[in-house]
């Protein structure tokens, strides 16, 4: 079968269709004797469930309702009463100056993101070449095969600060980015994914600074921030303006299933995504959109977030991090400080194997983690810190997650031996 650059570039080796062909693979067969520790799956939130399953009652009860859900087409931009609810929550909640003309919903946010990069990088018809500018890698493994041709992205090395307890922190090293003509577009997750890192309101205020001198569009990957669903630990304000580009989900605050990714933009953008969508799937699927929309037009979910979501995740993070502390005591370990998400990243200075080497010693134990170096993509130069890291996720079973932890510090502790 010969296929075009485009199917071979898609098909090939990526980070991400190894993570879940991995999970899937466990799954499928049942998943009973593997620690899944390498995806970003929620955890299930019994509180949270309850009020999503009470809706969907309702939609399954009321014949107007059901036959909405399951029978009819959506417009491009998405469920019409979810946007308008969620730009009034916006506009009333942060002052934003949102109407559901700068809201787009896509089927997950990594169609979302396929868009969007696309849209601002690759080849222009002015012969240039644009690329997506990571200001702080490591960064999300979900990114790295979106282009649609080689060369895709540049990224810079994160300033790192040591803190007491093992633990570290990375920064944007402002000093060393160069925002240059070959700048699309600048793009941060927030809680970022894998390192759980939240970048702090100065860092984002200086990176919205550099976007617009550059007239370059800021994305903000929020998955897992604010203002939903609010996995955060640390301070964060949310943040949006017309060259921002907001990317929401309902995947972390529990309906991963749904598929329902959220940009909240300028409306030019908000019409050419929208395009974009009627060309490459008809319409957007309402189920998420139909199932949040209670909770979006009372301002619940912000309540949920906070008093639901984060609590969970939070409790998880810290018996995670204890026993990390326990299990790892006598090798030369450090840990991200965690602030946000459902992650731990861990580095092993010096460590004799590579993150690969180390992951696939712990598959062979039934211990699926993420080996760090699908994380760094638009690097310009090799970065021995690439092949040291590890992401793994405390979201799931807490005896399972403990029993995870003492095999991985049991292959750590071989490795350095």
């Amino acid at each position: 079968m010969k296929l075009s650059q485009f199917g071979e570039q898609f098909t090939s080796g990526a980070g991400i269709l190894s993570l879940m062909d991995d999970l899937g693979n466990a799954l499928a067969s049942g998943g009973a004797d593997m620690i899944m520790m390498g995806g970003g799956n929620p955890g299930h939130v019994p509180e949270f469930q309850k009020i999503i399953q009470k809706r969907l009652q309702f939609l399954a009860a009321d014949t107007a309702s059901f036959q909405k859900l399951i029978g009819v087409y959506d417009p491009p931009q998405g469920e019409k009463d979810f946007v308008d609810v969620l730009a009034g929550l916006l506009s009333r909640e942060y002052g934003w100056e949102v109407g559901p003309e700068n809201i787009c919903l896509t089927n997950g946010s990594q169609a979302g993101f396929f868009l969007l990069f696309n849209m601002f990088a690759g080849k222009c018809s002015d012969g240039t070449a644009k690329k997506i500018r990571l200001p702080l890698a490591p960064e999300y493994i979900g990114y790295a095969d979106l282009g649609t041709n080689d060369d895709f992205f540049v990224s810079n090395r994160p300033r790192i600060e040591m803190l007491e307890n093992n633990l570290f922190k990375y920064h944007v090293d402002f000093a060393n980015i160069t925002i240059g003509p070959e700048t699309g577009a600048i793009c941060v997750s927030r809680p970022t994914n894998p390192t759980g890192n939240v970048l702090t309101d100065s860092e984002i205020a200086q990176l919205d600074l550099l976007a617009k001198e550059h007239d370059v569009p800021l994305i903000l990957d929020n998955a897992y921030g604010v203002p939903f669903p609010g996995i955060i630990y640390t301070e964060a304000k949310p943040v949006w303006n017309d060259n921002i580009i907001l990317c929401l989900s309902l995947s972390k605050l529990g309906l991963p299933a749904t598929r329902t990714g959220i940009i909240v933009a300028h409306k030019d953008i908000i019409k050419a995504v929208s395009g974009m969508n009627a060309i490459m799937n008809l319409a957007t699927g309402s189920f998420g959109a139909m199932l949040a929309h209670e909770i979006v037009e009372s301002g619940e979910i912000l309540d949920i977030s906070k008093n639901v979501i984060k609590p969970f995740y939070q409790e998880k993070m810290e018996k995670a991090v204890a026993h990390f502390h326990t299990e790892l005591e006598g090798t030369p370990y450090k840990m991200h400080k965690p602030e946000g998400a459902m992650f731990l990243w861990l580095w092993f200075a010096d460590l004799p194997i590579t993150s690969h080497e180390l992951y696939q010693r712990l598959k062979a134990r039934n211990v699926l983690v993420v080996s760090g170096h699908f994380f760094f993509p638009g690097l310009e130069q090799s970065w021995k810190h690439q092949n040291e890291c590890i992401r793994v996720t405390y979201s799931q079973d807490e005896e399972q997650v403990k029993r995870g932890i003492k095999i991985i510090a049991e292959e750590v502790k071989k490795a350095y031996a």
